[in-house]
């Protein structure tokens, strides 16, 4: 009697392992996605209850004031006919060094209670209308309670070097000559006080682009 095979049967869709895989693998992306929309959700109102950022100012005394929504830096700007002075400030990008090993012990613990004292770079550009095309350009550091000068050099904007020569450092030149220069960036509104409202502008800044952040990722992660 012949003898007939039992026909051999694959398994059908529902028992697939990959489909099986892919199922499990996909409610693990789902299950990410709604941790991760959890904790930016209790980040953002976290930050609104206890960290509120307030609306930046356009206009600090004679300075229009252009914020860059996104990026690390805002540009300060004064005409008053004569000159025209622009100020280019970063955000936090710095800070002031702790005392060496060897400095005296008074010193390191001035440090420890004044704490991190955070810096914000400036590249400040005096233009005059005669010659156009003639800047003076200043390098400067705006610490917690004062602005500091660091380099001094001119420029001029249609025929401007790779790498200009940029002179002595500030605190080397004739006291006389700092003097100068400091009084006359203080006519020009670059001075103490504005070192003070950068400060606090770029502590507001930083809440309002982190917010800005959070929300953008959880758009994203909506999606």
């Amino acid at each position: 009697m012949a003898r007939f095979l039992k026909p051999f049967s694959l398994p059908g869709p529902s028992s697939s392992p990959r489909r099986s895989f892919l199922a499990g693998a996909g409610d693990i992306h789902l299950a990410f996605d709604d941790n991760l929309l959890r904790i930016l959700r209790n980040e953002i109102t976290y930050l609104s209850n206890y960290l509120p950022s307030r609306p930046l100012p356009q206009r600090f005394k004679w300075f229009s004031i252009e914020d860059h929504p996104g990026e690390q830096w805002i540009r300060l700007r004064n005409e008053n006919g004569a000159e025209e002075v622009k100020v280019d400030a970063t955000m936090f990008d710095g800070a002031e060094p702790l005392p060496l090993a060897s400095a005296p012990l008074f010193e390191k613990v001035e440090a420890m209670e004044r704490g991190a004292r955070p810096r914000i770079s400036l590249i400040v550009e005096v233009a005059r209308a005669e010659p156009a095309d003639s800047v003076l350009e200043f390098i400067c550091s705006a610490w917690p309670d004062f602005l500091e000068v660091q380099m001094m050099f001119p420029l001029r904007r249609k025929s401007a070097a790779v790498r200009p020569y940029m002179g002595r450092d500030f605190k080397d030149l004739e006291k006389d000559l700092r003097s100068r220069v400091t009084s006359y960036l203080e006519k020009q509104g670059v001075d103490d006080e504005l070192a003070e409202f950068l400060h606090e502008y770029m502590a507001n800044k930083d809440k309002v682009e982190l917010h800005r952040w959070l929300r953008m990722v959880e758009s994203y992660v909506q999606k």
